[in-house]
Order: C-alpha cells, then sequence, then structure tokens
C-alpha cells in the first residue's frame, strides 16, 4: 500500500511492479522485515574480503565508540534494498543502472531487525528500450527503534506492462 492507503496492483507476472504502476511520490511500506545475526555479519564480510576487525573481532570492538561489533554497511545496504524487491522490481526489471547516492546514518548491530520503504521519486520512459522506463527510487531501511539506518537513491530499468495480443 502506499502513503495514501491505495493498494498497489501485482504485475502479471505475479510480483514486482510494472513502470506503469509506479507513481512518483507514492511510497510503499515493505512487510518483510529481517533480523540481523552475526552469523550474517560475519559471513558477508569474510565473502567479500574485508578485514575490518570493527565488524569481525567482538574484543576490537568493544574498545571503540560502539562497543560492539558493527554490522558491515554494505550488507545492510543489500538488505534494504533486498527486502524492497518483492513488492518493486521481482521479475519486472530488466537491469539495476546504478546507486545516485548513499548515506548510513547510524549504525547497525547483531540482532537488529530492518524494516524497509520506498519512494518512487522519479519515472521516465527510457530513450533506448520502448518495452521499459527508468525509475528512480529511494530505498531507507530502519531498525526496530525507527532509526533510519541507511538511505539509497538506485536506479533501475523496469519493464512497461505488456499489451494484450489481438487474436
Amino acid at each position: 500500500m502506499d502513503e495514501t492507503g491505495s493498494a498497489f496492483e501485482l504485475g502479471a507476472s505475479g510480483a514486482g511492479r510494472w513502470l506503469e504502476e509506479l507513481t512518483p511520490g507514492s511510497t510503499i511500506r515493505h512487510r518483510i522485515t529481517r533480523t540481523v545475526t552475526e552469523f550474517d555479519n560475519v559471513l558477508f564480510t569474510t565473502m567479500t574480503m574485508n578485514p575490518q576487525p570493527l565488524h569481525l573481532d567482538a574484543e576490537f570492538a568493544r574498545s571503540t565508540e560502539f562497543g560492539a561489533p558493527l554490522v558491515n554497511s554494505l550488507y545492510t545496504l543489500a538488505l534494504a534494498v533486498g527486502l524492497t524487491v518483492a513488492d518493486t522490481t521481482l521479475r519486472t526489471t530488466v537491469a539495476n543502472l546504478g546507486f545516485e547516492s548513499i548515506a548510513f546514518p547510524a549504525p547497525v548491530f547483531h540482532g537488529d531487525t530492518i524494516r524497509a520503504e520506498t519512494e518512487v521519486v522519479e519515472v521516465r520512459p527510457s530513450a533506448s528500450r520502448t518495452n521499459a522506463g527508468v525509475v528512480l527510487f529511494e530505498h531507507r531501511g530502519y531498525n526496530q527503534h525507527d532509526a533510519l539506518v541507511v538511505r539509497a537513491r538506485r536506479s533501475a530499468l523496469i519493464l512497461r506492462q505488456p499489451q494484450p495480443t489481438g487474436e
């Protein structure tokens, strides 16, 4: 549902939204949430070859201003965007085009539960593909205390709704 309480219809594929279903100014509050575990953080951090002890070494992290290991910010970004996929781009996206800006206003710790919302900032037809358009999303992730932990503006190439063919 958007902030006005209007329900969105899912795309014909059963998930995601077609270009025509994405209205600038609307906000989608995603229902799926995820509690971040120590395993998530250690696995992501080691898989991405990041040796930062702030993510991996509890003794080191205790000596910092945070007092505990921080969740890798790139995991936080990936999780927040991932939480949005079912309601926005699942089966309707052609490509992720890039991120315009990313910010991490507050840290994430093991045990935090993340929820996300997406604002549709801009929608325009593609200059090179008649079957798609470019959408600028602003994804925002919050912890269980409603603190903003990540904000990212992302452009994606989204399919137009297929037109019925005459029989």
